[in-house]
Order: C-alpha cells, then structure tokens, then sequence
C-alpha cells in the first residue's frame, strides 16, 4: 500500500505541474514565479533561480576500506576518513562519491550488499557516519554514495528467505525460473571470470538470474514490493546528510528478465526515482552508470525529469582514443555527435576508476590502437575490451602528459570525477586479479604500510604498493603536499582554475577548427562571458590562429597570467608546449 500512496501523490503532483508553463525539470519552483520566468531565457532563469549545484562541482571516489585505517586494525574507516577530509577539502572538490560502505561479504568490492540500511561493521557505526557526514558538510562537501540495487549478496536476508520458501514474499524479490532457460551464457558482463547468468540453487530448487557473478542474484524492478523498498533505501540516507546517490550498472537496475524471453527495460522507474528524490530533498541527484549506445541516451534522461547525470563512457573512450593517436579528431568528432542534453542534466565525465577503463564502444582496430599505447601486455587487459591500469601508468608517468589529460578532463563539457590516489600519480599493482589492481590503499607517506594503516602488513586487507616507481617512497600525499611544484599542488590549482569557469558547465560550447591535427579548440559562452581553452595532444609544439576571436577582446591566460590585450587578438598565434594546454577567458571589449 505505501507503494500506491506514494504512486497518487506522483500522479497528482504532475498533474499540478502540467498546469504550469515552465517544463518538468524546474520542479522545485513556485507558480508564482510564472510571470517573471516568461521571456527569460531559459539558460539564465536555471541559473540564477535553481541551485543546480552538480553543474559546476567536482566529484572525488574514494573506497572507504582503502582510504584510511583509524584503529589500526588493517582496514580503512570513517574514523580514517573523517581524519583526511582537510586532504580533500585541499585539494578544491565540492563532493565526495563514496563506494558501497554497506555490510557485504566482500566478493565484489562491497556491490555484494547484506543490509541497505547499515555500515560494514570494519568501517565503523552508523554514528560513525553521521559525523562524517556532519565533518564533510562543515568543510562545504556533498555527499554522493553508491547505490547497487541491481542485485543483492546471496546472503542477503532477502534470498535466504527466498531460496528456502517459495510462499516468503521475498521470492518475489528475485527472478526464477524452474528449468534451465535458453542460452543461459547469453549477456554475460565478465567474460573468463563468468560462465552464465542463470544459476540452480539447491535450496529453491529453482534457477535464479543474475547479469553478473553468481553470488549476486538480481532483484525484480516489476515487484511493487522491490520498488517500494528501494524508495525507503533513498529516504533513509537521505536523512543522514547524503546530496545524491549513484545508481549501479543502471541499464540493468530497469530491466525486467524472465526466461526464455527478450528483456524489456522500464525507463520510467528513473523517473519515479527522480519525483521521490524531489519530494524528500530537493537538491539531491541522480548519477547513473551506463555504458550504452549515443540512441539510448534520452531514455536515461528523459525530457530532463529522469536522471541528472550520466558518466560519458562514449566520450571517455574517444578521449583515450585521441591520446593514443594524439590526434584531435577522435574526440572532436565524438563531442560534436553526442546527442543535445536537457537544460537540467549533465555529463559526468572521468579518466579512471575502480573498474576497468571500458574500450567497448571503440571499433576493433580503435581498441587496438588504444591497447597498443596504454596496455600493450595482457596481463593489462581485461574482459577482451578493457584496460585495468590505473592512468599515471597508462601515461608512462609523464608529467606533461597526465597534466594534458587531466586538464582535458577538466575542459570537457559536464563534471569532473577524479579517482581518490590520482592527484599524487599512484600506479597499479598488477599482481591482483580482475579489476584490483587499481584498488590499492591510499598512499600517504613514506611510512610502513605508506601511512595507511600502523598494523601490521599480513593484516591489511587491501593491498599497499610499497616499492618501485609508483611505491609510496616516491608517491605519497605529505610529500606532494610540502611541494610546490607537485602534481597534488598543480591539480590545486586546476581545481581553482575549473571553479572559476561556471561556462564550463553550464554554457554552450563550439569546437572550432585548428590550424594542427593535433590541437583541440573548445570555446564556451555564458551569457556575457566566455572561455577558451586549447590542448596538444601531440608530443611536439606548434601553433595556431585564433579565428573566432573579435579584435576587441582581451584574453587572459588562466593559468601563466598572461594577458593578450585588445586590438591584438585578432589573429593572434598562440604557441603550445608538447602535451601543452592553455586556458584564456576572453573580456570583450
């Protein structure tokens, strides 16, 4: 019954919305504000009466278990998070996307969840979390977490129900079937690590599905019930201080699978998911994962009342491509095609994370291209499309060229999200399995175990690159931090630079030609003001004009604090560095 309480009011309250002339998405105005908004453009009244805050933030992930241990017993906590949040806070983000920190068995990085509505007992309480909440916030950050509600642990209460009575409400919860469906192989994510997506369980007598390891059977969308009880999994931690959730594996999270039968996805469960977050806190988002072709995008964001933001695998991946090349075009020609996004949605974009870089949507040979320059030995590849590096490694830890990828990640139209470790450079270990290599323990000085934890090594639960390049003799934070010409200190003022370019994130953006093949030119406009922002990708320097610049501008280098006057503009040649970037906003005369 709660289910079809909440359905009424959502029918009722667009029912109140439809009547005003302002579009879904502005959901949290007045009517009142009718007679002001008309004859406003629309990209001025969003942002100057909507608190949009994710269209200019910058989103850092980290792992709790691998940040920081604050008792000393091998394991990363709250407690030890609480005690690095000034690291974070240094370092310029505004939110923090926290991995599942829920009660798991710990089979697949914490998305094997035993109780939505807990903390892992090794990371600490849910006291423990409230003051972290509570510290995050007075340090002015938002809190994203992790939502997997695609699927549960096996252990779960839910399946043990399940499995053992098939008259237990639960069993709804799940997907069965009493024979083994056809091509039960088809569908599966992690080729050589996973057989099938259909599992015989003893117990149940019964197949259940499961789009990924076995030992996470998916949950049924269709159940009133399910539904019901994620609703109640958003509102309780809402109520803990969080500003938004990422939803898992997402194009999964909406699909309805029964056997023997093509699956069919309910696009309109985001939307639900969207009144309910509008309802009980209305500045809290929505970021979705999913890995999907350019046609499929509009069913994530709707006309702007689904989903508000969407990681860029597509554009991801044309980034790499284009690095590998160094070559504009790959990248330039991706930008120009992805589809146009609502006023209120927004691109999530991202270098590296905690699973593998996904070269899926590249053709064959572009793939190749791509392994050839940043995975040229198998044992960096995974899943025959992905690469399980971390990207200092990728790079060959170069300086200038970590610099050039992270500016244009920087650059590139929607939020940045940057993988806890990247701002100091750290590698990856590549002795681990899967996608652990990229999930080593923070490195924080050159102390044992590099400041992570003061128990002993055989006790950590997470592995610690201690020797070689990327050991935490030479990579540390307290190092960086006393450094002036460090990586963290040099992403500090990135951070800086991005913050003072809303246009960035909420403007229109062009892409004109340069006089090189291997310069990319982004030109952003905001109202009155504009940006533009240059980048080498090749290895040498070179030159080019700047053709869309009005003789009367004045362009201010942001980050050498070079300024262009005007009168001079006009075909001005700006040079760049091997791997150079250059960053002007532009003062019209």
């Amino acid at each position: 019954m709660g289910y079809d309480r909440r359905a009424t009011r959502t029918i009722a309250y667009r029912e109140q919305v439809a009547t005003w002339t302002v579009v879904s998405p502005w959901r949290q105005l007045a009517p009142r504000a009718e007679a002001f908004l008309l004859g406003v453009p629309t990209q001025l009244w969003t942002r100057k009466l909507l608190d949009l805050w994710y269209k200019n933030a910058i989103i850092y992930s980290l792992n709790v278990a691998t940040y920081k241990d604050g008792n000393g017993d091998g394991i990363g906590d709250f407690a030890g998070l609480i005690e690095r949040l000034d690291h974070i806070a240094q370092l310029g983000v505004t939110c923090l996307w926290l991995l599942p920190f829920y009660p798991s068995p710990g089979l697949d990085h914490g998305y094997d969840v035993t109780d939505y509505y807990n903390v892992a007992p090794a990371l600490g309480t849910l006291g423990d979390f409230v003051e972290f909440s509570h510290q995050a916030r007075l340090r002015g950050l938002r809190l994203i977490i992790d939502l997997p509600i695609n699927h549960t642990s096996e252990q779960h209460p839910w399946f043990q129900q399940a499995r053992v009575d098939p008259s237990s409400p639960h069993r709804k919860y799940y997907v069965w079937s009493n024979t083994e469906p056809e091509n039960s192989a088809d569908g599966v994510v992690f080729p050589g690590f996973q057989s099938s997506v259909w599992t015989y369980d003893l117990r149940a007598r019964a197949w259940y599905y499961h789009r990924f390891y076995q030992h996470q059977p998916d949950l049924d969308i269709t159940c009133p019930a399910v539904r019901d009880e994620i609703f109640k999994i958003l509102g309780f931690w809402l109520e803990l201080g969080i500003s938004g959730f990422r939803i898992d594996a997402a194009p999964f999270v909406v699909e309805e699978v029964r056997p023997n039968r093509s699956p069919k996805r309910h696009y309109e469960f985001f939307g639900q998911l969207r009144d309910f977050l509008s309802w009980r806190k209305g500045d809290s988002v929505l970021l979705a994962e999913a890995n999907v072709r350019a046609s499929e995008l509009h069913r994530y964001f709707g006309d702007g009342s689904r989903i508000h933001m969407l990681f860029a695998f597509l554009i991801n991946q044309h980034l790499f491509l284009s690095l590998a090349e160094e070559r504009a075009e790959p990248l330039r020609q991706c930008l120009t095609t992805v589809p146009k996004l609502p006023q209120s949605a927004q691109w999530a974009h991202f270098l590296r994370n905690h699973d593998e870089l996904d070269l899926g949507r590249l053709l064959p040979e572009q793939r190749d291209q791509a392994y050839a320059a940043f995975a040229p030995e198998p044992k960096m590849q995974l899943y025959g499309r992905g690469i399980r590096r971390r990207l200092a490694g990728m790079l060959g830890n170069n300086r200038h060229r970590i610099e050039l990828a992270f500016s244009l990640l920087f650059s590139l139209p929607g939020t940045p999200v940057i993988y806890y470790g990247d701002e100091l450079g750290m590698g990856d270990d590549l002795s681990l399995p899967e996608r652990w290599p990229v999930r080593t323990c923070m490195q924080w000085t050159d102390d044992p175990n590099a400041g992570f934890s003061t128990a002993p090594n055989e006790r950590l639960l997470h592995s610690v690159i201690a020797d070689g390049e990327f050991g935490s003799k030479q990579v540390n934070a307290a190092a960086q931090q006393r450094d002036p010409n460090s990586l963290f200190n040099w992403f500090r003022r990135l951070t800086e630079v991005r913050k003072s370019c809303p246009e960035i994130g909420w403007g229109d953006c062009i892409l004109p030609q340069a006089d090189s093949s291997s310069i990319l030119v982004q030109h952003y406009s905001l109202e009155s003001k504009s940006v533009l922002i240059l980048h080498n990708l090749g290895p040498n320097e070179c030159k080019t004009m700047l053709h869309d610049v009005s003789s009367s501008d004045k362009l201010t280098d942001l980050f050498g604090n070079r300024v262009y006057p005007a009168k001079r503009a006009m075909g001005t040649e700006i040079e760049l560095d091997g791997y150079g970037y250059r960053w002007f906003r532009i003062d019209s005369g």
